[in-house]
């Protein structure tokens, strides 16, 4: 037997196949405490159906044209924390993953995941707790056990001197474009080479270009 539509939890539907929102809409209907109170074929529609109908949890595809998972669940937590969104997506990309987790998703499942599977996360995300799937976790470990990009710890001055450097300038032909002792640019190249592991002008150069540290 039902419960009360008060105790139901109200969840939006967000993908762009037709075919998965029939099968989730039809999973809905069966769970007891489950309400179907909308569906979306794109970011942009889910974010304005948020705003109409306010879900309890929005089931969102991370993968759509006109606008991605990612950039919806980033306006739809903006405009109500109390909404959770939990990404439902084919797709198990780490950087995927974790440019939804930014964005403020509660969880990260796999379309192919269980119905129970589903029916316990969605209660959870409601409750504030998140799940991730197996490879969404694996994702987040191996992201952060990765040692950091080179350069984030130049200062802003290093990071001039290192442009200078790039575009091929000497310690004085930097020291007049900055108006600084030569001296001063000499600690500075020193620094930088420290601080980015290697141990000539032209290895930093190139550790700089092939890692972006400066525009």
């Amino acid at each position: 037997m039902k419960k009360t539509s008060s105790s139901h939890i109200r969840v939006l539907v967000v993908d762009d196949h037709a075919m998965v929102r029939r099968g989730l809409a039809t999973f809905l209907k069966v769970v007891d405490d489950l309400e179907l109170v909308g569906e979306a074929a794109s970011g942009q529609a889910a974010v304005q159906l948020c705003a109409e109908l306010q879900p309890d949890v929005v089931l969102m595809d991370m993968v759509m044209p006109d606008m991605d998972g990612a950039t919806a669940t980033r306006l739809i937590r903006e405009q109500s924390r109390s909404i959770h969104v939990l990404a439902l997506t084919s797709f198990k990309e780490e950087l995927l993953i974790q440019s939804a987790l930014q964005a403020g998703a509660i969880g990260y499942l796999l379309k192919d995941v269980s119905a129970d599977e589903l029916t316990r996360a969605i209660r959870d995300a409601h409750a504030g707790r998140s799940t991730l799937s197996p490879e969404a976790a694996q994702a987040l470990v191996h992201a952060a056990s990765r040692p950091p990009a080179p350069g984030l710890d130049l200062t802003g001055r290093e990071r001039e001197v290192l442009t200078l450097m790039i575009e091929g300038l000497n310690n004085t032909q930097i020291a007049g474009r900055l108006i600084v002792s030569p001296s001063t640019v000499k600690s500075h190249v020193s620094n930088i080479l420290s601080k980015l592991g290697v141990s000539s002008r032209t290895e930093a150069v190139t550790l700089a270009l092939r890692n972006r540290i400066v525009p």
